[in-house]
């Protein structure tokens, strides 16, 4: 089994390449649940329904959120009688919203997951990372924010101070499913606010210590692929570049794969941690994404 960390939009990429490379039902994903919260009276797992629907191969990949072709017209109409929505959720993936909404009443996150995940003929297992509820807050020269009043409302704008979040416990059988991983990949997903909720929760980084690990590297130069992830790193004192990222990583890292462009740092890298894979991990195709899905799995060096 191949254990796979995600959050954001980067990783789910790449997930998109593994599966057309590797057997979908070897696959175990774990997402970030940090940035869940209910909106227009819907639970939002947005990290969550991003790696479902692109499983199942629906993902709006302009976006890479929500369902492709999907409509609007009740986000349309909440906004024409004058209750406009903090986010434009489409009409299918409401759907998807209000049903886990729904299950939720009677079970935990983890079993809505998989329900769902069935429903839409996933193979793949895909864990949340835990039940509890996650609360993260954005410390801004504007003050304290919730992760979507930062991202959306405010656009990403407000400088950075400081982010912090409450720790939860890490969803039935989480651990177990690490430690029976012939791998761990840690996606290209923003190490701060994706990745580092996950591996920050408890028993995670002595479990991964045990493991094989491969992380890739989500900024490219000095610039995250996507995303607030600059910011981020710049808050919590990190350097924004791939050996930054490697650093945060290295106590468990086994192997790094930088971009091309990040070469000059291969060296740094490989004093940290035993080797680093330089290539190109821009994701622009489904060519880009099965390189590199590929070359995470060791099949080319």
């Amino acid at each position: 089994m191949i254990t796979v960390l995600s959050g954001g939009t980067g990783t789910p990429k790449l997930l998109e390449g593994l599966v057309k490379v590797s057997d979908p039902k070897n696959l175990n994903i774990i997402v970030n649940t940090l940035e869940n919260d209910y909106f227009s009276g819907v639970y939002v797992a947005a990290d969550i329904d991003t790696v479902m629907y692109t499983l199942a191969g629906i993902i709006n990949t302009e976006t890479w959120y929500g369902i492709e072709n999907d409509t609007f017209i009740t986000h349309e109409t909440l906004k024409e009688i004058n209750c406009p929505e903090t986010l434009r959720i489409g009409d299918k993936d409401r759907a998807t919203k209000i049903q886990k909404t729904m299950l939720m009443e009677k079970y935990p996150l983890s079993t809505v997951v998989n329900i769902q995940k069935n429903a839409l003929g996933i193979k793949s297992e895909i864990k949340p990372m835990s039940n509890d509820k996650s609360n993260i807050t954005i410390v801004t020269d504007q003050g304290e924010m919730k992760f979507h009043e930062f991202l959306i409302e405010k656009q990403g704008k407000p400088h950075v101070k400081d982010i912090f979040y409450n720790q939860v416990e890490p969803s039935p059988g989480l651990i177990e499913s690490i430690e029976e991983s012939e791998m761990v990949i840690l996606g290209p997903s923003n190490p701060i606010t994706s990745l580092w909720p996950i591996i920050s929760m408890k028993h995670v980084v002595k479990t991964l210590e045990k493991a094989y690990v491969v992380g890739i590297s989500p900024i490219i130069g000095n610039s995250p692929v996507s995303g607030p992830a600059a910011k981020f790193m710049n808050a919590l004192g990190h350097d924004v570049s791939c050996f930054g990222v490697a650093k945060m990583y290295s106590k468990f890292l086994d192997k790094f794969i930088i971009d091309l462009v990040d070469v000059d740092y291969k060296d740094q890298i490989e004093r940290l941690i035993p080797e680093a894979v330089v290539t190109n991990t821009n994701m622009k195709n489904i060519g880009d994404k099965m390189m590199l899905a590929k070359i995470s799995l060791g099949e080319i060096i």
